[in-house]
């Protein structure tokens, strides 16, 4: 129980950086709906942002887990392993980074914006500095230093909006320009403040775990392409796939209203932050599988929470987004699933990096490229972005059933499936109760949010009661002990 509240803990410092710094990015949502005006403008933006993320995982080719994995290890010196790690990245980063600028209009042209090179040269130069400085932020994660983290990171944010905030409402620069330059300022001004508290200190550039560190990582590029694909892949595809001449503006709508689901990500991501360097710690413990079969149910439980509370709330959700985004609203509780399952694949997948065979996790992104790719081919000429949320549903349910069946034959943890199996019944039997009212009921909204918000609480009795005691909370548990 003590391995469990210290997770909490720093799951609670790393959540609360990232729930408010995604709930403030929130705030970006409106502006760009309102300020730039046109839904294919925010179509520009979903897209080349999902060329980013996916850049950001071959710019890092898998340094930061392997980072991880060596700076743990009794037979490697934790500095040598940094400075190793940061001073490789840096070089590759840098290196991206002037080819861009150097090619940025034939590559523009390949990716249709030959009218705006700048918006290209500007995001991928933006995403050669955050490759870089994933190192330094995975060394703070590995010397606990969560508040540290959570500033710098809330720095960015701040910055972020404020730049937008200057050019699109105080400037009125209302181009899709600026967006992108805001980003880039952002992100070069908290890297500057980053470096200061995570220069290496000690240790030497080690050829030996650098050649190790890349044998390891590289199958984890694999898959983290083959990852990024299959959630960014949609939004990089749709253009090319969406026979009609909206193809930019129906992205708009799909890429705004996806949004509306990121709280699910934000609990996934804070959970990742503060859980992968607490795995590979713990690994020297032979009983801590124990601890990780906890960690996924209490993942899965607060996961459940957060769903029921996004789609039950959903009419106050809306306002996230201008009206002219609301037809794609009916995505959203298929995205929340999706976050679901990506989540609980991430947990699974630790069975394969905590044994070396990081092959296998290659082979489940591969199958869950494979078919994200085919229905996406198969289904947006027909469907548009309901085929692209569906088979980010699809290609997450399939490779986490794989994972977890594959996985407990090679590295078998014994999960509380009884209790999981509950609170999954639990939550399915609430969310057809509520959509059955919500169908045949002609209730206005606040009704339906006073059911959902009894149905909520419900879950947090049943939560409360049976795996998740009041007493167990960090910090105010103590007030709730007998």
């Amino acid at each position: 129980m003590s391995e469990m509240k210290s997770l909490a803990k720093d799951t609670a410092i790393y959540g609360l950086s990232s729930i408010i710094g995604k709930f403030l990015n929130y705030l970006l949502v409106p502006l760009y709906t309102y300020a730039l005006a046109r839904t294919d403008d925010y179509g520009i933006v979903t897209n080349l942002y999902a060329w980013t993320a996916l850049l950001l995982v071959l710019l890092t080719y898998g340094m930061e887990t392997g980072f991880f994995r060596f700076a743990n290890r009794e037979d490697y010196d934790a500095k040598s392993v940094y400075k190793t790690a940061y001073w490789t990245l840096l070089s590759t980063s840098t290196l991206f980074a002037l080819l861009v600028i150097v090619f940025q209009q034939p590559l523009a042209s390949v990716l249709g914006y030959a009218d705006h090179a700048e918006f290209v040269a500007m995001m991928f130069v933006t995403v050669a500095v955050d490759a870089f400085a994933s190192i330094p932020f995975a060394h703070l994660r590995n010397q606990k230093r969560p508040i540290l983290f959570a500033a710098l990171k809330l720095l960015f944010v701040i910055l972020n909006i404020a730049f937008n905030l200057l050019f699109l409402v105080i400037l009125g620069k209302n181009d899709v320009f600026y967006v992108f330059l805001s980003n880039l300022m952002a992100t070069g001004i908290q890297t500057l403040c980053l470096l200061p508290f995570t220069m290496p200190k000690g240790g030497q550039f080690d050829g030996k775990a650098l050649k190790e560190m890349l044998r390891y990582s590289l199958p984890l590029l694999v898959l983290g392409v083959a990852g990024i694909m299959n959630q960014t892949l949609d939004r990089i595809l749709f253009p090319y796939l969406y026979p009609g001449e909206d193809a930019q503006s129906q992205l708009g709508i799909y890429g705004a209203c996806f949004k509306v689901a990121m709280v699910m990500m934000m609990f996934t991501q804070a959970f990742r932050y503060a859980y992968e360097p607490f795995v590979f710690s713990k690994h020297k413990d032979r009983q801590s599988v124990e601890a990780y079969a906890d960690a996924m149910k209490y993942y899965i439980i607060f996961s459940y929470l957060i769903l029921l509370g996004v789609i039950f709330y959903l009419d106050i959700f809306r306002y996230i987004v201008s009206s002219a985004y609301w037809e794609g609203l009916k995505i959203v509780p298929v995205v929340l699933w999706t976050y679901v399952f990506q989540g609980v694949y991430f947990n699974l997948s630790f069975w394969y990096k905590l044994t070396d065979e990081t092959k296998w996790g290659a082979y489940f992104s591969l199958i869950g490229l494979v078919i994200t790719l085919v229905l996406q081919i198969v289904g947006v000429p027909r469907i548009g972005y309901w085929a692209s949320c569906g088979s980010s549903l699809v290609c997450y349910f399939t490779i986490m059933l794989l994972s977890y069946f594959i996985g407990q034959k090679k590295a078998p943890i014994p999960y509380d499936l009884k209790s999981i199996g509950d609170y999954t019944l639990l939550t399915f039997g609430l969310l057809a109760v509520y959509y059955y009212i919500r169908h045949y009921f002609n209730l206005n909204m606040w009704v339906l949010m006073a059911i959902g918000t009894f149905f909520i609480v419900v879950y947090i009795i049943k939560m409360t009661r049976s795996d998740f005691p009041l007493s167990g909370l960090p910090v105010v548990g103590k007030y709730f002990k007998k």
